[in-house]
């Protein structure tokens, strides 16, 4: 009964497979414009997950896993003694495309596992579209875990874009907040602009606004004022990656709201599917955060806005300590206060 109640949410598309091409809504010009670029080789999918084309963990996951379709295509028609060696290559590409958000890696290193490294574009596409399905399905099943969580009336806080447009479908933090909505659990929402990109302003607030959710779009430095005002009872957010201690990566800014959280007696939910467990990574100091063009901070919309000379620094991520977390919420079920042996019983399956 919820997942028909949520399908009215779930009407945003970030990408589409479409007459032998993948299809890619450039977030980049939301919400000004809507514009879908077609992607007709691996390369290009490269570039588009680099260029924040695409962007959000599984998302960009399920955007490589149909980038080696067009790689197992492309090495197809090559001479047989190159095409294994190629289509790795090709692999390797994307798996670098975004060095920090994990259900990259996982996406890419599946795909590889599936065909053996030989580029079967037809088992490639099977593959790929299991994996774009997975993720829709472990994002309904997460909204109703997350959601049950919330007291009702409560107040939220979410950070980035964390919807339809940065996964398959109806989003992990903002499915969560979806069906709170639906239920009658969340009664309104505080989305931060998240800069330099404004994946809030320009995304998330978007998207609440296509729902009829009622939120309010704040500044990123407003977080702990709100909560000082005891408007809002959960963070609610993503991860790009948790570590086997539970602690997480996310958008920058997560930490501060974290930290913020914690003065206030606010909780935090970090909502993610199990593709962004990252058993392999024990905690949170071994992330490599991604750090972009400085020219994101010191420029707007083409224009230098800071002074000349001015030096900035720009990470893309922080890393969320465990400690901080009240509820990791996984396709698989919830944890509360995590840390690592709860995680490892919880989730682990050596032979998965």
């Amino acid at each position: 009964m919820l997942r028909e109640t949520l399908q009215g949410f779930d009407r945003v598309r970030a990408l589409r497979w479409e007459n032998g091409a993948l299809h890619l809504l450039d977030q980049r010009a939301l919400p000004q414009q809507t514009l879908w670029l077609a992607m007709h080789t691996s390369a290009e999918v490269a570039r588009a997950i680099q260029a924040l084309i695409v962007r959000g963990a599984p998302a960009i996951g399920i955007a490589a896993a149909y980038g080696l379709v067009l790689a197992a295509r492309e090495c197809a028609a090559l001479p047989a003694g190159q095409q294994a060696s190629a289509f790795v290559a090709a692999a390797e590409a994307l798996r670098a495309a975004r060095p920090t958000a994990v259900n990259l890696m996982w996406a890419v290193d599946r795909m590889r596992a599936r065909l053996l490294d030989q580029p079967d574009a037809e088992q490639a596409l099977i593959e790929a579209r299991a994996i774009e399905a997975e993720d829709l399905d472990a994002n309904y099943a997460m909204a109703a875990l997350g959601a049950a969580l919330i007291e009702p009336g409560s107040g939220v806080i979410t950070h980035c874009n964390t919807g339809s447009l940065a996964t398959a479908g109806l989003g992990t933090a903002l499915g969560v907040i979806r069906a709170g909505f639906a239920s009658r659990r969340v009664a309104r929402v505080f989305a931060g602009e998240t800069r330099p990109w404004l994946q809030g302003a320009r995304l998330t607030a978007w998207e609440l606004l296509e729902d009829g959710i009622p939120a309010q779009l704040i500044a990123d430095g407003a977080g702990a004022y709100v909560m000082s005002l005891g408007l809002v009872q959960w963070v609610i957010v993503g991860a790009d990656r948790i570590c086997a201690n539970g602690d997480t990566a996310n958008k920058i800014g997560t930490l501060s709201l974290a930290c913020a959280a914690r003065q206030f007696g606010v909780r935090v939910m970090v909502v993610a599917p199990t593709t962004t467990l990252d058993f392999a990574t024990a905690d949170g100091g071994a992330i490599h955060v991604e750090e972009r063009d400085a020219r994101e901070l010191t420029d707007y919309a083409g224009q230098r806005v800071a002074a000349p000379g001015v030096v900035g620094f720009n990470p893309v991520f922080d890393v969320t300590p465990a400690r901080l977390i009240d509820a990791i919420v996984t396709e698989r079920g919830v944890v509360l206060a995590p840390d690592a042996d709860k995680l490892r019983a919880a989730f682990f399956d050596p032979h998965h």
